[in-house]
């Protein structure tokens, strides 16, 4: 029509129309109306009566104003709630309706400011839930979050597996793996409103931690920023990545085929290889970054809580409500106790003597037990019984077999024996390094119905006895000492001669 109308300025509409290409009857109706047939057409009317419109500015309307952030099938629940013979199928209608009247007449809605960061200058730290990823390490579903740390310009990740909540040590720790990874510092570094660290603290534990977290900022030179409680998008340069870091997790364990890890190291490991591939593919912005970023201290600071803890008579300690067994050559000593995210450090003095696994409280209203058989077994031989009424009993059992085998043995009957048989099984796992293969001899002899035999098994895993080997010594004659005798004097003459 474009090229008509150019032709049109100059020459008749019959020449006009054969220049473009369509016929006069085309030019004349074009004449009589120029707007294209889409324009043409009249709007459809409406086919069937409103469904809303004896609802709409009676109830509906007057719903909106006064409660804006109403959901639309909030709305709908409360028309039917009033008009029980309302169409339920009227939801998409009203959904239409309601989100016009809302663009029009509804409340104004916060803007996202889209930011600008420049090489260098911000990092940022948040933790996320992941437990929808449904992680098991050695059979046991794995409680945990992730620390994430993220370089706003260039994208850069750093990913560390916390087992307990959100804590100061938590975020130290994950914080200086990141920089110390990373192999800079950033100017700035932004945290949410750390409310969670803060949480059921003292007054006075409140004002350590902040002056804590002030002395690991100073030490790395940052100048710590948080966005304010509650406002998500104020750390959106970390919050979005949550999402794609936990779809890039979702998308390996499904390539993996399991969610079943051997060890804690083993799926840290795989938490690590993602990050790493992620990052290689920034690797340009990452290089440019890492330019202007400040160099590191000398050294880290301090990402661990102290307590001095004294172990009593009952083989171990209590920590924030968690029972730890230590090797009862420490009963009566005060252990110095590095309190890390995962695990415990103790010393006494200076000299490290056991490194723990963090416990949790079970809950609110019943502490926790982390216990190794092996610092109590020595003394248990000696009381078997104890074993029945053991405040730690089920956490004393390092597989799921020696559970299953005293309380099998309990079933017939005989408490006495369980407990003897049970803890003898345990001195010998201890004993002789064989807690994973002796577990298998009792699970296999219990599914076959039947109890292990203390004395075959003792047989089945005592030490190999090492054969002596025999040695031949060859004395040689007394005669070659003469030889060498006679060696050594003319050897001597000789260099007399020389020196002469």
């Amino acid at each position: 029509m474009r090229l008509y109308m150019t032709y049109r300025l100059t020459l008749s509409p019959e020449a006009a129309a054969a220049k473009a290409g369509f016929s006069k009857a085309s030019a004349y109706r074009i004449e009589g109306d120029c707007r294209p047939p889409s324009q043409k057409k009249t709007p459809r009317g409406r086919r069937r009566s409103d469904p809303l419109g004896q609802y709409w500015d009676a109830e509906i309307v007057p719903i909106l104003k006064a409660a804006p952030g109403i959901r639309v099938i909030g709305v709908l629940d409360e028309l039917r709630r009033r008009h029980h013979d309302l169409n339920p199928n009227i939801r998409r209608t009203l959904e239409r309706r309601i989100n016009a009247w809302r663009a029009l007449n509804g409340p104004e809605q916060d803007v996202i400011f889209r930011q600008q960061h420049e090489p260098g200058r911000l990092g940022l730290s948040d933790f996320t839930d992941v437990s929808a990823l449904g992680i098991t390490i050695a059979g046991e579903p794995l409680d945990h979050r992730l620390y994430h740390f993220r370089l706003a310009f260039s994208g850069f990740e750093h990913v560390h597996v916390v087992l307990g909540g959100e804590s100061f040590v938590a975020l130290a720790e994950g914080l200086q793996n990141a920089l110390w990874a990373l192999g800079g510092v950033p100017r700035e570094h932004r945290s949410d409103s750390l409310s969670a660290a803060f949480r059921n603290l003292a007054a006075d534990a409140r004002g350590d931690l902040t002056q804590r977290y002030a002395g690991l900022m100073g030490h790395y030179g940052m100048a710590p920023t948080r966005n304010n409680a509650g406002i998500a998008h104020e750390n959106g340069s970390i919050e979005s990545a949550h999402g794609h870091l936990k779809r890039a997790l979702e998308d390996a364990l499904l390539l993996r085929g399991t969610r079943e890890f051997a060890s804690l190291d083993a799926y840290r490991a795989f938490v690590d290889e993602i990050v790493g591939r992620r990052n290689a593919n920034l690797a340009k912005p990452i290089a440019l970054e890492k330019e202007a970023l400040a160099p590191l201290p000398k050294g880290r600071t301090t990402d661990f809580e102290e307590k001095v803890i004294p172990v009593t008579s009952s083989g171990g300690f209590i920590l924030r409500r968690v029972f730890y067994t230590v090797p009862s050559r420490l009963i009566g000593h005060r252990l110095r106790v590095r309190i890390f995210d995962d695990r415990l450090e103790c010393f006494l003095g200076v000299t490290p003597v056991v490194t723990l696994r963090r416990g949790r409280p079970v809950s609110e209203s019943q502490g926790g037990h982390v216990v190794d058989y092996r610092h109590v077994i020595h003394a248990l031989r000696r009381k078997p019984m104890a074993l029945l009424n053991l405040v730690y009993r089920d956490q004393l059992f390092p597989r799921a077999a020696y559970k299953r085998l005293f309380e099998t043995l309990r079933e017939h009957g005989d408490d006495r024996r369980a407990c003897k048989v049970t803890v003898e099984l345990l001195a010998l796992a201890h004993e002789r390094a064989c807690e994973a293969e002796l577990a298998e001899v009792i699970a296999m002899d219990l599914d076959a119905g039947q109890l292990p035999d203390l004395a075959a098994l003792r047989d089945r895993f005592r030490p190999e006895a090492a054969s002596i080997p025999r040695v031949a010594v060859k004395l040689a004659p007394l005669d070659v000492y003469d030889e060498l005798a006679s060696v050594s004097v003319m050897s001597g003459r000789s260099n007399l001669g020389e020196a002469a």
